[in-house]
């Protein structure tokens, strides 16, 4: 597979690309939560971040999948959740915001592939991730890859609750 990163300056380039696989990824889903509307607002908002960095894999030039995320600024952390004690001003943290895999890739080590091509370059203390709790395969999948469940979230009234995850680096 080939990877490819991307960063803030190149948001408006693969943004259409994003969302189509998120299209793909989620087409079953009715939840409005999960709209490409919706989380075009997310991709939005995260590579607007000048840390934003982005990880797309392809095969034969058709994309398998991506995961982006950016640096939370000095001390700040996700919304909602208590801090880990460890948090200072100083301390970088990387957050995955997604990492999306196009339904016919899944369970051929894409994910891995993909996910440790970006946390690999991340200068960071850690790596903390959102698991929608109803997904526990998913979170035994990231336990495996060595996050642990830190807490949970449900960030906005219409999101699901989900697994705060984190994995120091």
């Amino acid at each position: 597979m080939e990877l490819t990163r991307y960063g803030h300056k190149d948001a408006r380039d693969v943004r259409a690309m994003l969302l189509d696989i998120h299209d793909e990824a989620y087409a079953d889903d009715p939840d409005e939560f999960h709209s490409r509307s919706r989380f075009a607002e997310f991709v939005d908002a995260w590579s607007s971040k000048e840390t934003w960095s982005c990880i797309v894999g392809f095969e034969e030039g058709e994309p398998v999948g991506y995961a982006y995320g950016a640096l939370f600024g000095p001390g700040a952390w996700w919304r909602g959740v208590e801090a880990p004690n460890w948090l200072t001003e100083e301390t970088q943290v990387f957050a995955l915001s997604e990492l999306m895999i196009v339904p016919r890739w899944r369970k051929t080590g894409a994910s891995a592939q993909i996910h440790d091509a970006l946390i690999k370059s991340c200068d960071a203390y850690a790596v903390t991730l959102f698991v929608d709790s109803a997904h526990p395969k998913v979170q035994a999948l990231y336990e495996s890859w060595g996050y642990r469940k830190f807490s949970e979230s449900r960030p906005f009234e219409d999101a699901p609750l989900y697994a705060v995850m984190i994995k120091e680096l």
